[in-house]
């Protein structure tokens, strides 16, 4: 049995690890872990032979890359948008908190060149999906921040769901041959949903994770009186990337799109 599921904890330093390349959720294919920063806290990300996407979830950080520097600000995840900024191998992203601050880094091996870019909320708009389907309880908010049509270059897809309270998201239940990785805040402590693998359900809560196997499906719900946010990573396959136009919904349910409220 496949571990597809996670309740990471942070560390000492301030390290939560989600997927590495030899952990138990290396079918990943990425490495993936936040961390939490204090006031003055400076920390560098620098991989031989991997690309680096470093996505702001809360508080104000000074980017810094290829001799550019930006201080950038995000109240939270279900108040602002999205900056991430995205770098290729050997190109070194530093992070200096200037108030306390959480950031998520995703990695995946690419030895592509090219140059650093740091995505702004303008630039990955919150858009409503869904709306007035079946019964409006699969309605949510979704951006993209880079997926191959946006960055060619790039083998990894990182992106971000807003559920309403009570309803679903990734639906009507879909696969894709590529892994994908959630990783589930919650605008409350309590807060909790239920994240489907395949035919396995699990509990999810903040700071907790997803890890989705290829082929498997992957709908997700929100308790009603709780927002959920979802940080949504896939990782290309190599000639088979995946693609905004190639989500495979499952034929069980395909009829619902046609179904009367």
């Amino acid at each position: 049995m496949k571990n597809v599921f996670g309740y990471p904890e942070f560390d000492a330093e301030g390290e939560e690890i989600l997927c590495t390349y030899d952990n138990a959720y290396s079918d990943m294919l990425m490495d993936i872990r936040v961390y939490r920063m204090e006031p003055g806290r400076k920390r560098g990300f620098c991989r031989r032979g991997e690309e680096t996407a470093v996505l702001l979830l809360s508080g104000t950080v000074t980017f810094g890359w290829e001799g550019r520097t930006e201080t950038v600000s995000r109240r939270d995840v279900f108040t602002d948008g999205p900056y991430a900024l995205h770098a290729c191998a050997g190109e070194e992203i530093t992070v200096e908190a200037q108030t306390d601050a959480e950031i998520l880094v995703q990695c995946t091996k690419n030895d592509t060149a090219f140059s650093g870019r740091l995505y702004r909320p303008e630039d990955a708009p919150w858009v409503y999906s869904c709306v007035g389907k079946f019964g409006n309880v699969a309605k949510r908010r979704v951006n993209t921040i880079f997926d191959k049509d946006i960055a060619p270059w790039s083998n990894m897809v990182l992106g971000e769901v807003l559920n309403d309270r009570g309803n679903w998201s990734g639906y009507l239940p879909h696969r894709h041959p590529q892994p994908e990785c959630y990783y589930f805040k919650f605008d409350r402590p309590e807060g909790f949903g239920a994240s489907f693998v395949g035919d396995q359900v699990f509990k999810s809560v903040d700071n907790s994770f997803s890890a989705i196997p290829g082929g498997c499906l992957h709908p997700q719900a929100v308790a009603p009186g709780f927002q959920m946010y979802t940080c949504w990573m896939i990782r290309h396959l190599d000639g088979n990337p995946w693609l905004q136009t190639t989500r495979n919904e499952d034929e069980r349910y395909l009829w619902l799109h046609d179904a009367q409220e």
